[in-house]
C-alpha cells in the first residue's frame, strides 16, 4: 500500500466529532488519520493524491448542509463521495480546570455548534460573547491556550487538550446527527445494496419562470424521491445559483440513471458526487411502474411496437 494509500484526512485538529466519525469506519484501523485544518485542505489534500480519502462533515440535522462541503464538492477538480457516516451530536462545554459557570465571558466552536446550543446558551449564559472557531477541537485548543473561557465540543476532546467538562450532554434538538462522507477521487461507485443514497449538483440553463420545477420533474415522474436540496450560489452574479441534491436510490437504479439522463439533457452542466449506501440503511419505498423490472418490461414494449409486434 503507497503511503497516499495508506492515509485518510479529516476535518482537524485531533478531537473533532468529524475523527470520531472517521474512527467509526473499520478501514480507519488500517490507515493513518491525517488531521488538516479546513475542509477544502482535507479535499484538496484527496485531489492532489496525497490522501486515499477524507472525511467531512456536509449535514446537521438542525442547521442543514455544511457549505463549505458543499461548495467544495461543486466546484473544482472532482470527487466523489464512497461512504457516509451518521453521528449523533451531544456537546460539553469544556473549560480549564478550576473554571466556574459564573466566570464564563466567552465562549467558542465551530459555526455549526451554534445553532445547536443557542436555547442552552440564552437559558445558562446570556451574556457571554460567543466567537467562532475553524472547527470544536480547534475551540477546545484556544481555550487551552487561554484565548477563551470555554469552548463547545466533545466530550472526548477534554484529555486531549487539558481541559474539563464544566457541563455535559448539551443540545438544544434531542435527536441531534449530523452526516458526514467519506471522499475520493472519482472512480466505480460501490454495488447497489437496495439501500443507497445517490448525490448530485446541477445548474439551470437559465432563470425563467418554472425552471426549477421543470428540473424536479425529472426525478417526480420516475419516483425517484429526494431527501435533500439546497440551492448555492456559483458566483456568477447575483441570483445564479447551481443546487446540490441527495436522492433515495443508486446510479445503476433505471428510475435515478433515467432521472440523471434527463438532467444532462437540459442543464448545461451536471456533476454526478456518488452513490453510496445509505448509513440509516433505509429502503426506499417505490411507487407502481417506478421498479428496474418495470422499466425494463416498458422498454421491450417499445422495442416490440418498432418492430410491429404489439
Amino acid at each position: 500500500m503507497s503511503s497516499s494509500a495508506a492515509r485518510f484526512t479529516y476535518l482537524g485538529p485531533e478531537g473533532t466529532f468529524t475523527e470520531a466519525a472517521l474512527r467509526t469506519l473499520p478501514e480507519a484501523a488500517t490507515r493513518e488519520l491525517v488531521p488538516m485544518v479546513s475542509v477544502p485542505a482535507a479535499l484538496d489534500a484527496v485531489r492532489s493524491e496525497e490522501a486515499a480519502a477524507a472525511l467531512v462533515p456536509i449535514e446537521n440535522s438542525v442547521e442543514g448542509g455544511v457549505t463549505a462541503t458543499l461548495d467544495e464538492l461543486a466546484t473544482g477538480e472532482p470527487l466523489m463521495i464512497f461512504r457516509e457516516v451518521l453521528l449523533p451530536i451531544a456537546f460539553a462545554l469544556l473549560v480549564r480546570p478550576g473554571t466556574e459557570l459564573a466566570g464564563i465571558k466567552t465562549v467558542t466552536g465551530h459555526p455549526v455548534a451554534q445553532p445547536q446550543v443557542r436555547n442552552w446558551l440564552a437559558a445558562n449564559l446570556p451574556d457571554a460573547v460567543w466567537e467562532s472557531a475553524a472547527s470544536n477541537a480547534d475551540g477546545a485548543r484556544l481555550v487551552q491556550e487561554g484565548r477563551f473561557d470555554a469552548a463547545f465540543a466533545g466530550e472526548f476532546a477534554a484529555a486531549r487538550y487539558g481541559l474539563e467538562p464544566l457541563v455535559t450532554g448539551i443540545h438544544d434538538a434531542e435527536s441531534a446527527h449530523t452526516r458526514f462522507v467519506l471522499v475520493g477521487r472519482p472512480g466505480r461507485p460501490p454495488a447497489r445494496t437496495g439501500a443507497d443514497k445517490t448525490s448530485a449538483v446541477f445548474w439551470l440553463r437559465d432563470d425563467h419562470p418554472g425552471a426549477l420545477l421543470e428540473l424536479l420533474q425529472e426525478f417526480a415522474v420516475r419516483g425517484v424521491n429526494l431527501v435533500r436540496i439546497e440551492s448555492r450560489p456559483t458566483g456568477e452574479g447575483i441570483g445564479r445559483y447551481c443546487f446540490s441534491v441527495d436522492c433515495e436510490g443508486h446510479i445503476g437504479d433505471r428510475r435515478v440513471g433515467e432521472a440523471l439522463m434527463g438532467l444532462k439533457r437540459i442543464c448545461p452542466q451536471v456533476r454526478f458526487l456518488g452513490s453510496y449506501p445509505r448509513a440509516d440503511e433505509v429502503e426506499p419505498r417505490l411507487r407502481p411502474g417506478t421498479t428496474d423490472e418495470e422499466f425494463t418490461e416498458a422498454a421491450d414494449w417499445l422495442s416490440r411496437a418498432l418492430d410491429g409486434r404489439c
